[in-house]
Formats: C-alpha cells, structure tokens, sequence
C-alpha cells in the first residue's frame, strides 16, 4: 500500500511541542503506530498506559491489532498519544476532595470500580457532570478485618490514615458554609441537578472530563443491601454524610418535627464523634458468635410455620381511598389476614362479604406521621392495571399505629401475621416514634444554654430563616433526649432509616414530555416504580411499577423511551431536563439490583449490568 503522513501530538513532549510525523501505510495497526511514535520521540521511561485518542470521532484506539484502515483513519485524522490514566480532583459526599488517578479510557462504571477499590472495598458507585460520580452499592464479599479496618487499609500508615478520613463523620458545617450551597427550589431545580450524571458506558474523555477536572462521588441507585456497620464502615459514613447534605439544602422534603429529630441526630453523632471517632467492629470472637446466631436466627424463622391462624382487627381505623380529595375520612371494620386488608361496615357484618379486600403484597406502605399533632397516617400504594392505587389508613394512637404499620410492612414482603419479625417490626416503629416526642422537663447532659449548638448547621436554611436560635435550641435538645443514649453507629444507623421512610426517598427526578401531551411533566424514577407527576401542582398522576414491566424500548434516533407494562398499558416519553439515557440507565440498573440475592452479593455480574443499562452502546 502507498505510504502517506500521519500527525501525531504526544503529551508527554508538552502543549507548544509540534505534533509528530509518521510515515504510514493503511494496512498499518495501531500497536505499529505506537511502536514508532516511541522510537521517534527516543524518550526512555514506561509507555504501556500509553493509548491513542482520536478527536473527532471521541474515542480510545484501543484495539491496537485493528489496522488504520479498519478503524477509518486517514491523513486528516487529528490523534493525541496520552496516558490513559489521569489526575483526577473527586468530591466525596463528606465533602473532602481527593486528588487521585482515574483511568480516563475505560466506561465509567468501571472507572468508579477502579476509584472503589482505591479507597475502599470495591463498591457500585457512579460519577456526576459539576454535580456528581455515581455509587452502586457493595455487592462484592465482606472484607477481611485486621485492627478493626479493612486488611487492605493496615498496609501502612499513609493507607490507614486515608480509611479514618473516609470512615470518621465530619462535625457540622458552618452556617456560611450552608448558605453557599446551592438549594433546589422546585421539583424542576431537582431535575435539572438530577440529570448531570455520566453516561456509565461510555469514558470520561468522552464526556468532556479533562485531567485535574472536578467530579462528584456520590450514590446513585437508592437499593441499599446488606449494609453491614461491622464491615461497611466507610459506605455507611459516606451515606450518611450525602444524606444529611440531602437534609439541609432541602433536596428531599421532610416535616418540621423530623428535621428537629434529623439536627439532634446530628448533634448527638458529632458529640459522639469526639470520643468515639469511628464506627470500630468487633473482635473474631465476637463475628463467630454473631454468625452463629444469625444462622439460629434463620433456623428459627423457618420453623416460625407453626403458628395458628393469626388475625388483626380494629373498628377505629379510619379510610380514605385518595389524599387530594374532597372526601373525609370513614370509619369501618377492619381484619387483617393472611397478607390482605378487608375492611367492612360494621364488625357484626364482618362474617359476610367485606365492601373491599385490599392484597398489600407487593404494595408500598409510607408512613406519614406527626406525634405532636397525634396525626398517624399510613399511605398505601396498591399495584393496578393501570398503574397504582393510592390509599390512607388513619390510626387513632401509637399503639393501633404501631400494630397496623407493622402488618401492612410484613404484608407488603408477602409475609403474614404469624411471622417471627412481627414483634420486633412493632417496636421498632414505637422506638422511632418514641425519639419524636418532646421532653418537657431538664435537657439532661445537654442544657439549654449549651454553647457548642449551632442550630444554623443542624437544620436547614428554611427553618433557621422561620425561626430564632433560642426558639430552635430546646426543640433541637428535647428530641435529642430521646437519641442521647445511642452509640455512634446505633445513631448513624436511625439517621438513616428515618430518610428512607421519608416519603421522596430514593426519587430522582426528571422534566418529560409524554406522547400525545402538549406539556411537560416530571418523572420521578424511584427504586422500584415510575411516578408521572403534575409539573403545575405538584400532584401523582401515575405510579407504575417495574415488576409489571414487560419491556421498555429506547428510540436513539429521536431519543424516545417507549414501555409496555401488564395489562396492555403502554407509555412513551422524551426527555426535557437530560438524556434519555440517563432514564434507560436507570431503570436497567434499578431492575439489575433487583437480581441480586444474599446468596450471589459477593459477585457482581457486569455483562448482565451493561446489557440493561448501556443500551446501544451494549449491541
């Protein structure tokens, strides 16, 4: 084949050095390019991070037997040879930033496999554009223990000093700090923060990402497994600080006496944080009796099918089909049974047919509770045809709420009264309840006038603006009376279950277009369900629900996701506020982590991930 020039810049030789000149022929591959690059700079050191980048087609030449010829190369061809790995400036959700290298030629998804491993156990994270990476969740098996830190991080003292930056809770910020943070101010605000993640299929060249640019690490699917405080020491801090983050710039809504309990909670672990910095894990003696009453534990829920046949019923609990309606509330019979809720006129009518029977499982059951107001109100969202039902049950006192929350929990898992968790799932609701009641009388260890609370750093902006400092102090100490007692970990852990019983948990959200609609609407794409909801006000249209899915279909050429659910319900959309792909992203990852089980969490199954999510970047 005839010989013509190739132009060459390498990176190494520095920006104002001329591009290098290589005479080829088509037939040429790419590791021959390499070769004579190399031999042409007559630099001596270490080339194998070394790959080609072509610019106007934005892609690695990694394949190094392909020929120019296959790849489509030609004189015009505008090539960069650079490492493959890059400084990289990453954001933790503590708000520390490392200065690391990140391999800048691989997909994202493995890149943050690779960052994972850097500073932890390997974990499934992701990346986000100005805003964040992305976290997956720990699928991989537990690390083994040595002075009660990963192995991995006892290697010297530079490594272990990195795992107590990552594993110790920051204090809380300064107000200034606070204040300078953006804050989303609409349900639109969100969704336009919502969508910067990076495509996890493709490499962060690709995206634009440049070395030494900014990045933000954060956790991307809300479907937390297996989250062990013993052996998950750094996720769960780093889980907790995005969720508190979360907390006080408003990106999730929560009421006023929970963001009391959330600035106690906070108070309470910085305070702890002082003599107990970090969440330690107990001895190997300690793990094998652990492990040994755990697999007594499952023993003994196998063997819980010897129970009778157990009922609730209450003739106090009221009933609203629908929350924004004009209808009140209605007082009926109720019997729990099995995994279902009847509800009849009376009780002596509860022989016969019930007015309506309600199978919770696979239901979503949300609490929406206010102890000072004795308001106890369970939110059931019932799986239809057409998408999801939605249904209040109202509670009279803690105890009826208590009771019911906990069946309809049990019921919605498919699981009966006669289970052995049911005790126990009673009172962890009244614990939770317990920690939102007021103390009237002293502030015990914590007294009023106690200097070290800056409420401006507990809560956020909105109420430190609707309130003065000396009316937040004794309402931020009296729930902190009913926290004062737990451990560090026993306290990160409640900070976190009272997020995810927030009803937003978990939602990401998403300006679309529906077919055949003349106006925007917003998505919100949960771990488990889509919700359609009404960009004017604010209201659920629809809920739809991934295990209904029969399939869902992207349309690349116009950027149009399509979705077939059970019952001949058929949907289709565009995005307004970020690529569809960033929607197929995750939906595919929400149904991927729905695969996992106990038993396969120390594998995680990457061909299966990039087929759900990478869409044709996958084919």
């Amino acid at each position: 084949m005839a010989a013509w020039d190739l132009s060459v810049t390498v990176e190494d030789l520095g920006p104002d050095a001329p591009p290098v000149t290589l005479s080829v022929a088509s037939d040429l591959h790419v590791g021959g390019v390499i070769l004579k690059l190399v031999e042409k700079t007559q630099i001596k050191r270490d080339w194998s991070d070394h790959a080609l980048w072509w610019e106007q087609k934005q892609c690695w030449l990694l394949r190094t037997a392909w020929t120019l010829e296959k790849y489509g190369i030609h004189a015009d061809a505008k090539l960069f040879f650079m490492p493959q790995h890059k400084p990289l400036r990453l954001c933790l959700p503590n708000g520390i930033t490392l200065r690391l290298r990140a391999c800048f030629s691989n997909p994202v998804f493995q890149t943050v496999m690779g960052i994972c491993r850097m500073l932890s156990e390997p974990q499934l994270l992701s990346l986000s554009h100005s805003v964040f990476l992305s976290f997956f969740l720990s699928f991989l098996s537990r690390p083994c223990l040595y002075n009660g830190m990963p192995a991995h991080f006892a290697d010297s003292p530079q490594m272990e000093a990195i795992y107590k930056m990552l594993s110790v809770t920051q204090p809380p910020p300064a107000p200034e700090v606070v204040a300078k943070q953006y804050r989303p101010a609409s349900v639109v605000d969100k969704a336009h923060i919502h969508g910067r993640w990076l495509n996890s299929s493709r490499c962060l060249l690709q995206q634009g990402i440049q070395e030494n640019d900014r990045v933000w690490l954060r956790f991307k699917f809300y479907a937390f497994y297996d989250i062990e405080p013993k052996y998950d020491v750094v996720r769960l801090t780093q889980l907790y600080e995005q969720a508190r983050w979360a907390i006080l710039l408003e990106d999730i809504d929560c009421t006023e006496e929970e963001m009391m309990l959330f600035g106690a909670l906070q108070y309470h672990i910085s305070k702890v944080s002082q003599s107990e910095p970090q969440m330690m894990s107990s001895n190997a003696a300690m793990d094998d009796l652990e492990s040994a009453l755990q697999s007594l534990e499952v023993k003994m829920e196998g063997e819980s099918i010897i129970f009778k046949h157990v009922e609730l019923s209450d003739g106090t609990v009221c009933f609203r089909p629908k929350r924004l309606t004009l209808k009140g509330y209605k007082q009926y019979w109720f019997k729990f049974q099995d995994t279902s809720i009847s509800y009849f006129k009376s009780k002596e009518e509860s022989i016969g047919e019930p007015i309506q029977q309600i199978n919770l499982k696979g239901c979503e059951v949300a609490p929406d509770v206010n102890v000072a107001a004795q308001k106890f109100l369970i939110r059931l969202l019932i799986p239809a045809p057409e998408g999801m039902n939605e249904v209040y049950l109202r509670c009279e006192n803690e105890q009826q709420y208590a009771q019911w929350m906990a069946a309809c929990r049990l019921g919605s898992k498919g699981k009966t009264l006669a289970d052995s968790s049911f005790q126990n799932e009673i009172q962890s609701i009244r614990s939770f309840l317990a920690m939102q009641k007021t103390n009237s009388g002293s502030h015990g260890n914590a007294p009023a006038n106690d200097e070290s609370i800056n409420t401006n750093s507990l809560v956020s902006p909105r109420y430190n603006k609707k309130y003065k400092t000396k009316q937040l102090t004794p309402r931020i100490l009296d729930a902190y009376q009913n926290v004062a007692q737990l451990s560090l970990t026993d306290a990160v852990m409640r900070f976190l279950q009272i997020w995810q019983s927030l009803p937003d948990f978990g939602l990401s959200y998403v300006v679309v277009r529906f077919k055949g609609s003349r106006k925007d609407e917003v998505l919100g794409v949960a771990p488990n369900r889509l919700i359609r909801i009404d960009l004017g006000v604010g209201d659920v249209v629809k809920t739809w629900r991934y295990n209904n899915m029969k399939q869902w279909n992207v349309n690349w050429d116009i950027r149009q996701l399509a979705i077939e659910f059970e019952g001949n319900v058929n949907i289709a959309f565009s995005c307004v506020t970020a690529d569809c792909k960033i929607v197929h992203e995750f939906i595919g990852g929400y149904i991927f982590m729905s695969t996992r089980s106990r038993e396969k969490s120390s594998t995680l199954n990457e061909e299966l991930f990039h087929k759900l999510t990478g869409g044709h970047e996958a084919l």
